[in-house]
C-alpha cells in the first residue's frame, strides 16, 4: 500500500470516528490536521456539530461571543527572545520601561466611555530579570517586581473605571496566581506549543527564552486550574512545529481542561510573519490549515471548551472559521490596536456582527470571565470581584448585560470581614456535635466538581511501591540503623519499611519488624529518655469554609453546606480563655481558606487570643494559611511572618505537608501549595525565629519510597535551620475522605506499616529531631502501645476539640483527658510528663489547673460520644 493510500484510509477511519462521536487519539488527530478538500469539508461538518451541541447545552444556541476590550501594553520589555515577536523591544526604543499609572487609567477611561468592559493587560515576561532599566523603574516607584505593579494597576482600573482586568503577564508561579486572583476575574497565557525542539535547538523560535519551556508553560496551566482561575490559553501554528507537535499540544490542553475544569477558552492562532523579526521570511500559516486545526481542536477538546480564532488574522474567511467550530472571536477593541499584531487592525464590531450573521450565528458580547464561571461564582470568582462582575453581567446568562453602566467600584476586603465583626455562623457547635450527632452528610454536595475530574486524576497515580529485599539487605540495614543511623541509605530505609509487607500484608516479616522497633526504641531512649510527653492544649478551627479542593479532606465545606461554620473573634477568644482556665498552655489554630478571609484576619485572630489570655502559646496557621495571608496582603512571606509574630503567633504547625512530592500532592489535592512553597514558608519561619513542627500524612496514594524521601527532606531542612520541634506522623483517615469515596485512595496504612514508619522516622531523624509524635486521634487503640515501644516519645495534646479527623471518620473522639492519656501509656511502664509546646516544663500553676480539669474544659466534656 502506498503512503498516499494509507493516508486516505487513515483519514476515512478518523473521519468516521469523528462522525460517530468517538474519542480521537493523537495519531488520528494528526491525520485529520492534514485534511483538505472534501475531507476538510467533512471535518468541518463534524466539528460544527460538536460546537452546536455545546452551545445548546450552555443555553445559548446559535451564539458566537466576543469581548469588547481595551489593550493595555503595560510594558514591552521582556526577558525572552522569541524569533517571531515584534511586541517585545529594547529600553532605548521606549520613552519609559512601563506605562505610568496615568497612562494606564487614560486608556481604561477612554475604553469605558466607549462601552468596553475588559482591560487586557499584556506585557513581557519579568523584564527586570534582563533589563536594569526595568528594575530601576520598579524600585523608584516602590514595586517589588513587575507583577506587583500589574496587581496595583488592576486594582486602580477596577476602582476608577469599572473595567474588568484580564491579565496576560506571561509565566506565573502558583504563588503569583494567588496574588493576582483577587484582582482579576480571568487570566491567560498561550501554551503555543509543546514542541521541545523549538525550545532546545539553536536557531529555533523559542531558543534562549526561558519562559517558553513547554514544561514550564504547562505547569502554569495546571497551577491556574489548581487555583480555580478561569484561564485562557491556546496554540500558535506555523512557527516551525510539526503536525504531530500540533496534535500533542491540543491533547496537552485537553488533559488540563479535563483535570481541573479551568480552561475557559482556547485560542487557535495562525502565525503571520512580521518585518524586523528573525522569522520575517517564514510563510504565513495557510487559512485552510488554520481551519483544520480549529476543527481538530473542537473534536479533541469537546463541546464544553470555548474555541476562538482572532478575527484580525483570518482575512475574509469568517464563515470558514465558524464552520470549523469556533464559538468566540476573542477580545475586539474599538479603541486600541492589537499591539502584538499591530499591522492587523481589529474589524469594526458592527462588521463582525454582520459577518457572524452571514455564517448563521448571532454575535453577543461577553465579559472577560466566561458565562459559565460567572454563573458558577465561587470558587472561580473571588468575592472581592463579585460586585464588579455583577455590575456588568446578565444574571440569567452570564453574558455582558445590555445597558450596563461602567463606573469604578471600591476594591476591598469583603463587606464586614472577620476583623469587621463577622458573627459566629453555621454549625458552630460542630466541635462537640461531631461526637454526639456526627456529620450531616458523608460528602459535600459539589463532590463531583470541586475536586476536579476524578477519572482524569487516575492517570496521575504513582506506581506501586517496590517490595521485597534479600535477607542480607535487611540485616545490613538493621545493623546500620543500630550502629550509625545517620548513614542509613535510602535503599536500606526502604528495606526496613518493607518489613511491613504490602498493603495486603504479603511479604511481611514480623520478627524483622520487632527488631526494627527495638532498635528505634533504643534510639528514643538515648535521645529523650523514657518520659512519654503530652501538652494540655485546645484546637480551635475558626472556620471550615474552604474551596481549595483537597481531596483527602472531609473537613472543608462550602459556605452553604449544612456543616459549614465560622467563628467570630470573640468566640475564638472565649474558647482560648476557657482552655486557659482548664490548664492549657497552647491553642492550636487552623482553618479553611475562606474566600472572605482578609489576609490580615490571621493577625486579628492571634491578637484576640493574646488580649484575652496573654500567656497562652499561640501555635497557629499552616504554611497554606501563611501563603494565603501573604498573597491577600501582597506582602512577602517574610514580611507576613514578622507581622504574625508581632500579632502574637509563637510557632507554626508544620501541617499542609502531606507528602512533600508534587507527584503525590497533585493527586491528594487540587489547589494546595506545592512542595517548594511549603519548604519556603517553613525555612523562612525558622529564619525569622518562629519554630514549627513537621508532619507527614501517609497511607493514601503514596508509596514507601515517598515516605523515605519525605523524611529525608525533613532532616535536611532541620540540619539547615534547626527550627523543627518535633516530627508528627499522621496516618490517613479514609472513611469520609473524598479521594477514598471516589475509589482512588487506599483505606489508610496497615498496622504493620504504622509500626514500621514510626520506627523508621526515629532512626532517620536521630540526631536531628529528638521528638517523634504519634497521633492518638488517627491510630487505632492497640497501636498506641506498639508505636510507643517503637521509637515514639510524644502523644500530642489533649486537644479538647479535634474536628478535622473526626469529620474524616476517626473514631477516637475529639479529646483525651489526662487520665485517659495515662491509661494509654500505663501498659508501657514509662513515666508520663506534661510539657509545653517547646517541650519545656509548665509552671506549677498550669499543672495544677490542668489537674483540676483533667486537661479538658467542661464545655466539651458534657457531650456524650456517639454509641
Amino acid at each position: 500500500m502506498t503512503g498516499h493510500t494509507a493516508m486516505n484510509s487513515g483519514t476515512r477511519r478518523a473521519l468516521a470516528r469523528a462522525r460517530d462521536g468517538k474519542t480521537l487519539d493523537v495519531a488520528e488527530a494528526t491525520i485529520l490536521l492534514q485534511a483538505r478538500g472534501d475531507d476538510l469539508e467533512a471535518l468541518l461538518d463534524h466539528a460544527s456539530r460538536v460546537r452546536d451541541a455545546g452551545l445548546s447545552a450552555a443555553g445559548r444556541p446559535g451564539v458566537v461571543t466576543y469581548s469588547r476590550k481595551v489593550f493595555i501594553p503595560l510594558t514591552r520589555l521582556c526577558r525572552d527572545r522569541c524569533g517571531y515577536c515584534t511586541f517585545a523591544t529594547a529600553p532605548h526604543k521606549l520613552d519609559a520601561p512601563f506605562m505610568s499609572p496615568d497612562e494606564v487609567l487614560e486608556v481604561a477611561r477612554q475604553g469605558a466611555a466607549m462601552g468596553c468592559k475588559e482591560a487586557l493587560f499584556t506585557l513581557g515576561d519579568r523584564p527586570e530579570d534582563r533589563w536594569h532599566q526595568a528594575r530601576e523603574w520598579l524600585d523608584a516607584h516602590g514595586y517589588d517586581d513587575t507583577l506587583s505593579y500589574v496587581r496595583a494597576m488592576a486594582i486602580r482600573v477596577l476602582e476608577e473605571t469599572g473595567l474588568l482586568p484580564h491579565l496576560n503577564p506571561g509565566v506565573m508561579t502558583w504563588r503569583d496566581l494567588q496574588r493576582l486572583k483577587p484582582v482579576a476575574p480571568s487570566m491567560g497565557m498561550m501554551l503555543e506549543t509543546t514542541s521541545r525542539r523549538l525550545f532546545d535547538e539553536k536557531g529555533m523560535p523559542h531558543y534562549g527564552s526561558p519562559d517558553k519551556d513547554p514544561a514550564v508553560r504547562l505547569r502554569v496551566l495546571e497551577d491556574a486550574g489548581r487555583s480555580n482561575v478561569p484561564f485562557t490559553t491556546g496554540i500558535l501554528i506555523g512557527i516551525g512545529e510539526s503536525i504531530e507537535d500540533r496534535a500533542e499540544s491540543i491533547f496537552a490542553i485537553r488533559r488540563v481542561a479535563r483535570e481541573y475544569g479551568g480552561i475557559q477558552e482556547v485560542i487557535v492562532q495562525n502565525f503571520r510573519a512580521k518585518p524586523d523579526t528573525a522569522m520575517r521570511g517564514m510563510p504565513d500559516a495557510d487559512l485552510q490549515e488554520l481551519a483544520a486545526t480549529i476543527a481538530v481542536a473542537r473534536l479533541v477538546l469537546g463541546p464544553k471548551v470555548r474555541i476562538q480564532a482572532p478575527p484580525n488574522l483570518i482575512g475574509d474567511e469568517f464563515t470558514l472559521m465558524v464552520r470549523a467550530g469556533i464559538d468566540d472571536w476573542g477580545g475586539v477593541s474599538p479603541l486600541t490596536p492589537d499591539h502584538v499584531n499591530p499591522e492587523r487592525p481589529w474589524p469594526q464590531i458592527d462588521d463582525l456582527a454582520a459577518r457572524t450573521a452571514a455564517a448563521g450565528f448571532e454575535l453577543r458580547e461577553r465579559l472577560t470571565i466566561y458565562p459559565e464561571y460567572v454563573l458558577a461564582g465561587e470558587p472561580w470568582l473571588d468575592p472581592r470581584l463579585k460586585q464588579h462582575v455583577a455590575a456588568l453581567a446578565d444574571p440569567e446568562t452570564g453574558l455582558a448585560r445590555t445597558g450596563a453602566v461602567l463606573e469604578g467600584r471600591p476594591w476591598q476586603e469583603p463587606d464586614g470581614g472577620f476583623a469587621g465583626g463577622l458573627r459566629t455562623s453555621g454549625r458552630s457547635d460542630l466541635h462537640t456535635a461531631i461526637d454526639s450527632e456526627g456529620r450531616t452528610n458523608d460528602r459535600r454536595d459539589d463532590f463531583d466538581d470541586v475536586y476536579g475530574d476524578w477519572e482524569a486524576l487516575r492517570d496521575r497515580l504513582p506506581g506501586a511501591s517496590r517490595t521485597g529485599h534479600a535477607d542480607g539487605t535487611v540485616m545490613a540495614a538493621l545493623r546500620q540503623a543500630e550502629s550509625d543511623p545517620a548513614r542509613l541509605t535510602d535503599d536500606q530505609a526502604l528495606a526496613l519499611l518493607d518489613l511491613a509487607g504490602d498493603p495486603s500484608g504479603a511479604g511481611a516479616d514480623d520478627a524483622g519488624l520487632d527488631e526494627l522497633c527495638r532498635i528505634a526504641d533504643g534510639l528514643r531512649r538515648e535521645a529523650v529518655g523514657d518520659d512519654v510527653t503530652y501538652v494540655v492544649n485546645r484546637n480551635i478551627n475558626f472556620t471550615n469554609v474552604c474551596y481549595t479542593g483537597c481531596r483527602f479532606c472531609a473537613f472543608a465545606q462550602r459556605r452553604t453546606d449544612a456543616d459549614a461554620y465560622t467563628l467570630s473573634l470573640s468566640e475564638v477568644a472565649d474558647r482560648a480563655q476557657e482552655a486557659w482556665e482548664a490548664g492549657a498552655t497552647e491553642v492550636c489554630m487552623q482553618g479553611g481558606i475562606h474566600p472572605d478571609l482578609p489576609g490580615t484576619a490571621y493577625f486579628d485572630i492571634a491578637r484576640a487570643v493574646k488580649e484575652r489570655s496573654p500567656e497562652m502559646h499561640v501555635h497557629a496557621f499552616s504554611p497554606m494559611e501563611v501563603i494565603n495571608g501573604a498573597s491577600r496582603t501582597n506582602l512577602s512571606i517574610e514580611e507576613w511572618l514578622h507581622a504574625a509574630r508581632e500579632a502574637g503567633v509563637d510557632s507554626l504547625p508544620g501541617t499542609a505537608a502531606e507528602i512533600l512530592d508534587d507527584d503525590v500532592r497533585w493527586v491528594l489535592t487540587k489547589g494546595k501549595l506545592p512542595a517548594r512553597e511549603w519548604i519556603d514558608v517553613i525555612t523562612t519561619a525558622h529564619r525569622v525565629g518562629i519554630p514549627t513542627t513537621s508532619t507527614m500524612m501517609y497511607g493514601h496514594v503514596d508509596t514507601h519510597e515517598h515516605w523515605v524521601r519525605h523524611i529525608r527532606l525533613i532532616r535536611s531542612i532541620q540540619e539547615e535551620t534547626g527550627g523543627f520541634s518535633e516530627f508528627v506522623l499522621l496516618p490517613f483517615v479514609h472513611t469520609s475522605a473524598p479521594i477514598y469515596l471516589a475509589g482512588i485512595a487506599r483505606p489508610g496504612p496497615t498496622a504493620r506499616e504504622n509500626r514500621a514508619v514510626h520506627a523508621l522516622a526515629r532512626i532517620m531523624l536521630h540526631g536531628a529531631i529528638a521528638n517523634i509524635q504519634c497521633s492518638w486521634v488517627k491510630l487505632e487503640g492497640g497501636l498506641f502501645e506498639s508505636v510507643l515501644n517503637g521509637g515514639v516519645n510524644d502523644l500530642g495534646g489533649t486537644l479538647m476539640e479535634e474536628t478535622i479527623s473526626r469529620m474524616a471518620g476517626s473514631e477516637n473522639g475529639s479529646y483525651r483527658t489526662i487520665s485517659q492519656i495515662a491509661e494509654m501509656v500505663a501498659p508501657t511502664g514509662r513515666p508520663l510528663r506534661q510539657r509545653t509546646t517547646s517541650y519545656g516544663t509548665p509552671s506549677e500553676e498550669r499543672v495544677e489547673a490542668a489537674r483540676r480539669s483533667d486537661g479538658v474544659c467542661q464545655s466539651v466534656r458534657k457531650m456524650l460520644p456517639l454509641a
